[in-house]
């Protein structure tokens, strides 16, 4: 256990230097207008096709960098339902969320991809805070802006979180009874790894992690340098003998395959004050919509998604989905797996909105 947790801490802990230079040296993805970086991305909005707006709006005095898609043959005096889709920690809108956001406008819904505050090409400052308040709120955030959007039905309206963005939707939708449909994509609960590790692996030093967050909220507050986790330069070599395919496939999608330069698992340590005193799977009772939670068959991080999952007993037409065959990156970008996880978002969506 004592190798996982010291490996995992080493596969976090990419620089943002990294993955501009992934980005330049991928030859998986040709430059975007967009800089989108899935496969079948956009590059210009045609008509009678998918098309793509960068939007920006302000959310309690920051400005969010957002794309809102919407169908083809979109008119703006119609009326049509709207997904709101939550990026993975340390993603941007630009990669998984880009995808299935794109895939689901496919299929006649306007959607939007927003960064969080504080990440990707949103603002605020000091960069990089990583708190669940702050992602919770992003949610929401994202919700009041697309239901003014033109030709949006407020009544329909849904949510896909994937990751990390799936545990900050399970509590948006616990109290934000607008999302009327909520649906997750390999869960992951930030509070319980940050607090527990990965597979609980770091239990022994809880303590000691929460006196450097403390040391580092002090620091900051007395006006010294912000400290970050998430700054060190693993070889391939190391990143090859990660245990864990969620962080060994993890840096190859973000750091190989998918990069793009605004994403970066680079945090402030003094966010661990309110990452480890969070737990996404608290409070499942209160979520009374329907519920779809997806996660692949093979993904380590399944465990969370059953946790959850089983506390949501309020839950309307409930449903555990799995991706067989799947780990938990390959939900991100594989297309029989993407294609597995949006056929069933399709069916949830078209019945409970």
């Amino acid at each position: 256990m004592k190798k996982i947790t010291s490996i995992v801490a080493l596969a976090m802990s990419m620089t943002a230097a990294d993955t501009v230079n992934a980005q330049l040296t991928s030859k998986a993805h040709p430059q975007n207008p967009y800089t989108l970086v899935y496969e079948g991305a956009i590059v210009k909005n045609e008509k009678g096709k998918v098309n793509i707006h960068p939007v920006s709006y302000q959310l309690n005095g920051i400005t969010i960098a957002a794309n809102v898609y919407t169908p083809a043959d979109y008119q703006a005096e119609k009326k049509y339902p709207a997904i709101v889709v939550a990026h993975p920690n340390g993603g941007v809108k630009e990669q998984t969320a880009g995808l299935y956001a794109q895939r689901l406008a496919e299929s006649g819904y306007i959607t939007i991809a927003a960064d969080a505050a504080y990440q990707g090409a949103s603002g605020g400052q000091p960069r990089h805070i990583d708190k669940p308040a702050n992602r919770i709120e992003d949610i929401r955030g994202m919700a009041d802006f697309i239901t003014r959007y033109a030709g949006v039905d407020a009544n329909r309206l849904g949510v896909l979180g994937i990751c990390g963005g799936g545990g900050y939707t399970l509590k948006a939708a616990q109290s934000d009874k607008r999302f009327k449909a909520v649906a997750t994509l390999s869960m992951f609960n930030s509070g319980e790894v940050r607090r527990n590790g990965f597979q609980n692996s770091q239990l022994a030093t809880i303590q000691e992690r929460l006196k450097q967050a403390t040391d580092a909220r002090a620091q900051e507050a007395a006006g010294g340098e912000v400290i970050y986790a998430g700054t060190g330069s693993p070889t391939a070599a190391e990143v090859a003998k990660i245990p864990t395919d969620l962080y060994r496939e993890g840096y190859e999608y973000y750091y190989k395959t998918h990069a793009h330069p605004n994403s970066t698992f680079k945090y402030t340590i003094s966010s661990l004050l309110d990452l480890m005193t969070f737990d996404a799977a608290t409070n499942m009772d209160l979520i009374n919509q329907p519920l779809l939670m997806m996660a692949g068959s093979k993904a380590d991080s399944y465990y969370m998604t059953e946790e959850a999952f089983k506390k949501a007993i309020n839950a309307k037409n409930k449903e555990l989905f799995l991706i067989e065959g799947a780990t938990h990156i390959q939900t991100y970008w594989k297309a029989e797996y993407v294609s597995q996880a949006v056929n069933k978002l399709v069916t949830f969506y078209q019945t409970n909105l």
